[in-house]
């Protein structure tokens, strides 16, 4: 039984989200077809789709946030002309993904919207009212009109808890990991503005997820005609420099998009491209943009090819060259770019390296980038010939969990489905891994030394220590241990457990075990 509960353990925590505390079950299932326990998630294709009331598309969010900014500015003009208003509603501190700054709060400040997750907040006596008032202020000497509803918070977070109660709920969770490794692969930043902060659980749900099991040169052309990749790189202000656009408004080309679909989606670094391909790109994809709040060119907020902004004529891309066909030239330019060997060989690295080593195996590589060749970039191909290959069984478990994959697999371990994302969006913002929110358009990290060091592993430790508290009294450590690991846990986590002080310090020290903290 040892050795296949260590299967087992590889499954849950190497492909998947770890075992579900509970009466789940999840180890057994997977000690008995560790593989196939896998697998089976990949023959369930819809169930990569996310919807949930309160889910919006694209367009119909980009309107509401249109609609948004409208009344704000209503409400800031009514203010300068004197009439009695409240200040611009500010975004929750969950919103904000400083992380300098908030690693400087303490765990308390942090936790305090704990709700759903783990318990009920509970006010204390320094707490903030609901209405806004510190306790003993007088009120206020008259009424305010209400200010509008912060709608981009609001989706956010219905987008964020749709997510996670998804990541709490499936069984292996192999295609939530597929998803957001293709998430962080075409990654955007919620802070690049509202809109992005809008758009961004939308453009996972559109972009990423019908495509996961998919064909690969499908999800690139979703992902770099979706509104919130355009918006993100500025394409919208890309105008060919001899467009009607370009040579009325005496600018030009914006190649960011360009560089990055070189540089990060596809070629990647050494790729055999050079800054003149990058050029040429930029100008093939001229007039890819979004309706804006008038809708002149289509339904405000969904994606639209402006005629008027696209650098007329044929172009050169890669040696080949693209006749000037309007829209259909950067679509035909797109499909060659996901077709060439070094996007099937980065592709395939950084693959591998996600779910197996830091190091990947140099066959694995090979045997996945002939895979994506073969296949002409069959997604679920890719995924089943990695779960089939014997070196991602055999390599040890000595990845690092993300912060996200850290909290899931907490959250599932504990049977915690959150009612309320606050918890875990603080959490990541502390731990620098704020949800849909990363530094650049190269996403996170995707190695061990980036989540190991130790002001990390020091914050870590305090985030499980919270956990430990509020739920420890309730869990028996042990129990959950074999949840989680079953034959496999090693002797030394089983004696640190054992040698506790109390439950809730046993309960934390679970949660930085390596039976938890290792993939």
């Amino acid at each position: 039984m040892a050795r296949d509960s260590q299967a087992a353990l590889v499954a849950l925590n190497r492909f998947g989200l770890g075992a579900r505390g509970g009466a789940s079950g999840d180890l057994v299932n997977a000690a008995s077809d560790p593989r196939g326990f896998v697998k089976a998630e990949l023959a369930r294709p819809y169930g990569v789709l996310l919807e949930a009331p309160g889910l919006q598309s694209t367009p119909q969010l980009g309107q509401a946030a249109f609609a948004y900014q409208d009344q704000v500015k209503q409400a800031r003009e009514a203010a300068k002309a004197g009439a009695p208003t409240e200040a611009p509603p500010q975004a929750p501190a969950d919103q904000k993904p400083d992380t300098k700054l908030r690693r400087n709060l303490s765990l308390n400040t942090v936790t305090a919207e704990i709700a759903g997750p783990m318990a009920e907040a509970k006010p204390t006596d320094g707490a903030m009212k609901p209405d806004g008032m510190q306790p003993g202020a007088a009120p206020p000497a008259a009424a305010k009109p209400a200010q509008p509803l912060n709608v981009i918070q609001k989706t956010f977070r219905t987008e964020a808890l749709a997510r996670l109660q998804r990541a709490m709920m499936v069984d292996c969770g192999f295609t939530e990991r597929l998803v957001a490794f293709w998430s962080n692969h075409f990654c955007i930043s919620a802070s690049k503005g509202e809109l992005a902060r809008m758009w961004a659980g939308a453009f996972e749900r559109e972009a990423i997820r019908p495509h996961v099991l998919g064909r690969f040169a499908d999800m690139l052309k979703a992902v770099e005609q979706h509104p919130a990749m355009l918006f993100f790189l500025d394409n919208q202000q890309s105008l060919g420099p001899d467009s009607r656009a370009g040579q009325n408004r005496k600018r030009g080309l914006n190649e960011n998009l360009a560089r990055e679909i070189m540089e990060l989606h596809t070629l990647g670094v050494g790729g055999g491209y050079t800054q003149e391909d990058v050029t040429s790109l930029a100008r093939i994809i001229t007039g890819w943009t979004f309706a804006g709040r008038k809708g002149q060119i289509g339904l405000p907020g969904s994606f639209a090819f402006n005629a008027n902004a696209h650098q007329p004529g044929p172009q050169v891309l890669l040696g080949k060259t693209y006749e000037a066909n309007g829209l259909a030239q950067g679509e035909a330019a797109l499909a060659d770019i996901a077709r060439h060997p070094s996007t099937a060989n980065f592709v395939a690295t950084k693959f591998v390296r996600h779910f197996v080593a830091d190091d990947p195996p140099p066959a694995l590589v090979a045997r996945m980038r002939d895979v994506f060749v073969k296949t002409d970039g069959d997604l679920k191909a890719l995924a089943t010939a990695l779960v089939d290959s014997d070196e991602a069984w055999k390599a040890p478990l000595t990845k690092m969990r993300s912060p996200y994959d850290f909290l899931v697999a907490s959250g599932r371990l504990l049977a915690r489905v959150p009612e309320d994302p606050g918890f875990y969006l603080n959490s990541l913002n502390l731990l620098g891994q704020p949800l849909w929110t990363p530094a650049g358009p190269n996403g996170f990290p995707d190695t061990a030394a980036a989540w190991a060091a130790p002001e990390g592993m020091k914050l870590r430790l305090d985030i499980a220590s919270q956990m430990g508290a509020r739920l420890g009294p309730n869990i028996d450590p042990l129990d959950l241990l074999e949840f989680a690991a079953g034959d496999a846990a090693s002797p030394e986590t089983r004696r640190t457990i054992e040698r506790a002080e109390s439950r809730q310090q046993a309960l934390a020290l679970l949660l930085m075990s390596p039976e938890i903290q290792r993939r």
